[in-house]
C-alpha cells in the first residue's frame, strides 16, 4: 500500500550513501545518547548534533548545525551536487558563538532549482561536520511533489519510528512538521510515572522554564539517532504548537505556566522561542509561503502565540451552572450563542489572515493548483459521540475524567469538544475559509496536536471549501489513551458517524502522513508503524486517502 517514489529527481539511495560511508548514520547520535546528557553537554566539543537543513526555495537552502566550543568559532559551509564537492556550488563563512549555543543557520544561495545537494560544514582545525543531504523546490512544471507530514513526538512515550521509516523509505522532497517537536514536562508528569519507556531518558527531569532547560531539552531530543538521521536526509519545514512553549499556550500565556512560580510568560516565551530558533532548521519570520512550482503553494502558519486569543475552558463554562444539571446545560446554551461566536477571537491575527488571503489570492492567479496550510491544530469541526462518557471510571486520573465529563456535556449542547483547536474560534476559521472560497483555492489542510488521524471535508456556510488531513502522532498516545473501556476502531467509527464533516479517522496507532501533490489529485498515506515501544522501522499497515484537484472531496482507497 506504499506510494511509488516521484516519478522524476529521484533521491540518491539511503543504502548507497550507508556503502559508501560517508553518511555516518546515527553514530554520534547513538553514542551520545548513551550519556547521561547533562554530562554530555558538559564535555561537548566540536559537532556534536549532526547536521540539518530547512526553509527550501527554489534557489536557496537554509542549513544548520551545532559546533560547541567555549568561544566563538569561525565555520567554512559548503554546498555541492556530489558527495565528493569536487565542484562547490554555494559556500560561505558563519560563526558559531556560545550566546547561540553553538548553533548556526546559514542560508545557502545560488542553488539550482529542484535538485539534490549535499553538504557540510568545515571547522578551522580540519574537523567536518556529518555530511547532510538537502534539497530545492522545483521552479516551473511540476509533475509531482512528496511531503512527510509529522507530528506530537513525545520522548518518554517511545521510540521515534516514524522517523525512522520516513528515512528508510527515501522516497520524499521534504518533511512537513506541524509541531510538538519537544515536550515542556517534567519526569513523571506526560508520560505519568512508571509509564516512560526504558531507555527514553529526559534531560533535565524538571519541566523547562529557562533557557538553558529548553536548550538541554532539544539537545536530548537531538541525540536521538532516528532524528538525526531525518534531519541529515531531508530539508524540513517546521511550525511550533504549544509544547515548544507550554501545554495549550497562547499569546499572553498557557495552561501549564504559573507565573506566581515560573516567572512571567513573556520571559518564559522569549526563551522557548530564542532555543527554538537556535536548534531548529528554521527562518525567523513567524509565517512563511513556499512556492512549489507551478503546481502548489505551501503556507507556513502561526497560530499559537503571535495573536491568538486564550482559548476557552469549557469546564468553567459549564461550572456557571453550579450544580444543577438545567443550569449547567443553559450555561452551555448561553456561551454556544454568544461568547463562542466572538467575531474577535482569532488564532492568527489580521495581519497574518489578511497576509495568508492574498498569498491564496496569488497562488491561484499565478495558475498553482494546490493551496497547502502547514498548521497546527485541527480545523474540521468534531463532537464527541453521543454516550461516550457513560463508562467513565474511578480510576480515570481526575484532570482526563473532569475534561471528558465536560466534552460529553458540550456534545449534548451541540458544541465541538476541542476548544484549543479551530472548534474554538468559529468566526476565524469561517474567515479563512470564504477566503479560500472566494479565491477559488484547492484547500488541503495540514494538521498535527491531536495526536490521531482525522481526514475531513470542509465546509463554509453549506459549501464546500477545502479537504483536511490531520495527522497522528510520531509517539504521543491517542484517544486510546483516554478512552480505553472504547476500542479505537469504534471511537472512530462513532466519530466519524457523529461528525459531519469528518470521513475517516484512526484513533490508536502511531505513525505519519505521506503526502503527494500531483495536477490531477492529492493523497494521503496515513502510515501506522508497528509500535513505540521498541526500536524499529517496520510499518503495521497503511490507509490511502485522496481529493481531486477541484473537488473538496475525498475518496477513501
Amino acid at each position: 500500500m506504499t506510494m511509488p517514489p516521484p516519478a522524476s529527481a529521484s533521491p540518491p539511495s539511503v543504502q548507497s550513501l550507508d556503502r559508501r560511508g560517508l553518511f555516518r548514520a546515527g553514530l554520534l547520535g547513538a553514542g551520545l545518547a548513551a550519556l547521561p546528557v547533562a554530562a554530555a553537554a558538559a564535555q561537548e566539543r566540536g559537532f556534536t548534533h549532526g547536521v540539518a537543513s530547512g526553509e527550501p526555495s527554489a534557489n536557496s537552502v537554509l542549513l544548520w548545525t551545532r559546533f560547541a566550543s567555549g568561544d566563538p568559532v569561525k565555520l567554512r559551509y559548503e554546498v555541492s551536487d556530489s558527495m565528493d564537492f569536487a565542484k562547490v556550488a554555494a559556500s560561505g563563512d558563519v560563526e558559531a558563538t556560545p550566546a547561540r549555543d553553538g548553533c548556526v543557520k546559514p542560508v545557502a544561495a545560488g542553488l539550482a532549482p529542484d535538485r539534490w545537494y549535499y553538504f557540510r560544514f568545515i571547522a578551522p582545525d580540519g574537523s567536518m561536520s556529518d555530511i547532510g543531504r538537502t534539497r530545492t523546490l522545483p521552479m516551473g512544471d511540476t509533475s509531482r511533489f512528496r511531503m512527510a507530514v509529522v507530528g506530537c513526538s513525545n520522548i518518554g512515550f517511545g521510540w521515534f519510528n516514524a522517523y525512522a521509516h520516513i528515512a528508510a523509505a527515501d522516497a520524499f522532497d521534504l518533511v512537513v512538521h506541524t509541531g510538538d517537536y519537544i515536550y515542556e514536562y517534567g519526569a513523571g508528569t506526560y508520560p505519568a510515572e512508571g509509564e516512560a519507556v526504558a531507555g527514553r531518558t529526559l534531560v533535565p527531569q524538571t519541566e523547562i522554564i529557562a533557557l538553558a532547560d529548553y536548550r538541554l531539552r532539544y539537545a536530548a531530543y537531538r541525540a536521538d539517532p532516528d532524528l538525526q538521521r531525518l534531519h541529515q536526509l531531508y530539508p524540513m519545514i517546521a511550525v511550533w504548537d504549544d509544547h515548544e512553549t507550554a501545554n495549550d499556550s497562547y499569546r499572553d500565556g498557557a495552561e501549564n505556566h504559573d507565573p506566581a512560580t515560573e516567572g512571567t510568560w513573556d520571559m518564559r516565551k522569549r526563551v522557548a522561542m530564542q532555543a527554538y530558533h537556535e536548534w531548529m532548521p528554521v527562518s525567523d519570520a513567524p509565517w512563511a509561503a513556499y512556492e512549489i512550482g507551478n503546481l502548489a503553494t505551501l503556507f507556513r502558519l502561526e497560530t499559537r502565540l503571535t495573536a491568538r486569543t486564550k482559548p476557552f475552558d469549557l469546564t468553567t463554562i459549564i461550572a456557571r451552572g453550579g450544580d444543577n444539571p438545567a443550569a449547567m446545560m443553559a450555561a452551555l446554551d448561553a456561551f454556544r450563542d454568544g461568547e463562542w461566536r466572538d467575531e474577535n477571537r482569532t488564532l492568527m491575527g489580521a495581519a497574518q489572515e489578511a497576509w495568508l488571503a492574498a498569498g491564496m489570492a496569488r497562488s491561484r492567479k499565478e495558475g498553482k493548483t494546490w493551496q497547502v496550510l502547514a498548521q497546527q491544530v485541527i480545523m474540521a469541526s468534531l463532537s464527541l459521540p453521543k454516550g461516550i462518557a457513560d463508562n467513565l471510571s474511578d480510576g480515570m486520573p481526575a484532570y482526563i475524567r473532569k475534561r471528558l465529563l465536560a466534552a460529553a456535556a458540550t456534545s449534548r449542547a451541540g458544541l465541538p469538544f476541542n476548544m484549543d483547536a479551530w472548534d474554538g474560534y468559529p468566526a476565524a476559521r469561517a474567515r479563512l475559509l470564504k477566503s479560500a472560497q472566494e479565491t477559488d483555492a484547492n484547500l488541503i489542510v495540514l494538521a498535527g496536536d491531536s495526536h490521531n488521524g482525522w481526514a475531513s471535508e470542509l465546509d463554509n456556510e453549506g459549501a464546500a471549501a477545502g479537504v483536511e488531513f490531520a495527522g497522528h502522532s510520531v509517539t504521543s498516545p491517542g484517544a486510546e489513551g483516554y478512552l480505553p473501556w472504547i476500542k479505537p476502531a469504534d471511537f472512530a467509527a462513532q466519530s466519524v458517524s457523529r461528525n459531519p464533516q469528518l470521513q475517516w479517522a484512526n484513533t490508536g496507532q502511531r505513525g505519519y502522513m505521506a503526502v503527494e501533490l500531483t495536477p490531477a489529485s492529492a493523497t494521503s498515506e496515513y502510515r501506522f508503524v508497528s509500535g513505540v515501544k521498541t526500536r524499529s522501522a517496520t510499518l503495521a499497515s497503511a490507509q490511502r486517502i485522496s481529493t481531486k484537484a477541484g473537488s473538496a472531496r475525498l475518496d477513501i482507497g
